[in-house]
């Protein structure tokens, strides 16, 4: 019987993979005074040693993770899209995806980030960067679920409008359970939604 060996190319992008995970996972659980380099090497079984050769410091580990956060967040929102209904109640879906996106362990991770980089200038400059990338992806895939023109005017405002509350939903449910009130939120905002974008433009006459 053979053992077919792994490259070594493939074993140091798991290890790295278990590495960035693993932090994420630690960010998510104990915010980011209580992430270390340990308690991560700890949580993906990677050697102390083996974590170091990669990642020397918490900051190195942890613009790693920020760029591997930032894939996943994407890949989410692609899985998410995917199962979107047609027609009718579209728009309390897509509201639905985008607040579902901003909850859970994976936007939790990314908001310890934010708070830390606020008073940590190398955080700050990893992070800041990704989440405007990732700010402008996710305001032209709204637009483009919600079938909305933003050459008329006041829609650009409305579809950040839309970005911010759902982003803000989520900022509530950290401390605590908001499910019944997200959901009454989300239903009359899509009424809000429907109604407004497809208001006629305005004529030159009334622009």
């Amino acid at each position: 019987m053979t053992t077919t060996r792994v490259p070594q190319t493939e074993r140091t992008r798991a290890m790295r993979a278990r590495l960035l995970e693993a932090c994420v996972e630690v960010l998510a659980e104990r915010g980011w005074s209580g992430t270390s380099t340990t308690v991560v090497s700890q949580r993906a079984g990677v050697s102390r040693g083996a974590q170091l050769h990669h990642f020397p410091s918490k900051t190195d580990l942890v613009v790693a993770a920020v760029e591997h956060l930032a894939a996943v967040r994407r890949d989410e929102l692609a899985a998410a899209v995917a199962r979107l209904p047609e027609g009718e109640g579209r728009t309390r879906a897509v509201l639905g995806m985008f607040a579902d996106h901003f909850v859970g362990p994976v936007f939790a991770s990314a908001l310890e980030l934010w708070v830390a980089a606020r008073t940590d200038p190398a955080l700050l400059e990893a992070v800041a960067p990704f989440e405007r990338h990732l700010g402008r992806e996710t305001h032209r895939l709204a637009v483009e679920l919600l079938g909305a023109d933003e050459s008329r005017p006041g829609v650009r405002e409305l579809v950040q409008a839309t970005l911010d509350l759902v982003r803000g939903l989520g900022l509530a449910t950290t401390l605590g359970d908001d499910t019944a009130r997200r959901g009454r939120i989300l239903d009359q905002w899509a009424v809000t939604l429907d109604r407004e974008l497809a208001r006629p433009a305005p004529t030159e006459e009334h622009a």
